[in-house]
């Protein structure tokens, strides 16, 4: 039986297969506009690909007292908020009924339609980052985990905490 994380990191890497395909087939292939007026003779190709929405999600819930979480496909255990973050996640849950037993936590780097919470970076210390809640006003530290998810720290985080359906 596979887990949500695993089954997302299979989905996500058939993603990241398709487009690196497509990005190849249209690098190689595409031979820009084929009239000289378009953008004038001799001009080299361009192609602009937008930014993609990457949304990620995980499931936190309490063990001993303590905000933590799993993801056995990036090789997470029991990995604890710590540093404010966990009273964020207090917050956050407070209309969520038993979400100490579990609950979703839809992320991205790129707002998304739904989201309900978002985080500024401030900055890095201990290998982790600082983040900032405005609708709290509050200040949070997330571990070095975090870069399992990004390849750097999102000066963004922007979060959709919902009940496990």
């Amino acid at each position: 039986m596979l887990y949500p994380a695993e089954l997302r990191a299979q989905s996500d890497l058939k993603v990241v297969v398709r487009a690196a395909v497509a990005m190849f087939v249209v690098a190689t292939v595409w031979k820009g506009p084929q009239c000289p007026d378009c953008r004038g003779a001799g001009a080299a190709p361009t192609l602009k690909i937008k930014n993609m929405n990457s949304l990620m999600v995980i499931a936190p819930y309490k063990w001993n007292g303590m905000w933590v979480f799993d993801d056995p496909a990036v090789g997470l255990d029991k990995e604890p908020f710590i540093a404010g973050i966990d009273t964020m996640i207090d917050k956050m849950t407070a209309n969520i009924p038993k979400a100490e037993r579990g609950f979703r936590a839809v992320f991205s780097a790129q707002p998304f339609p739904g989201y309900t919470e978002k985080l500024e970076w401030r900055r890095s210390e201990s290998g982790g980052n600082w983040y900032y809640s405005h609708h709290y006003k509050m200040e949070g530290w997330l571990c070095p985990a975090l870069f399992k998810y990004f390849p750097q720290a999102p000066k963004t985080i922007y979060i959709k905490p919902e009940p496990k359906g």
